[in-house]
């Protein structure tokens, strides 16, 4: 579960940065967003990793 908080607060820490850039057209926030997207990326890759080998562990 701790993954999962992870990747809660990750997408409201990038959120102001998607604001910035879709609504202000500020670049360097479009920058920061596609770091975070990509961290975002990893650590659901890592919560899906996680889930499996809950879900076998069980069996």
């Amino acid at each position: 579960m701790e993954k999962f908080n992870q990747v809660k607060t990750l997408i409201s820490q990038i959120e102001t940065d998607a604001y910035k850039f879709y609504d202000k057209g500020n670049s360097a926030a479009g920058t920061r967003l596609r770091k975070g997207m990509l961290a975002l990326k990893v650590l659901a890759s890592e919560v899906r990793k996680e889930v499996t080998a809950r879900k076998h562990a069980k069996k």
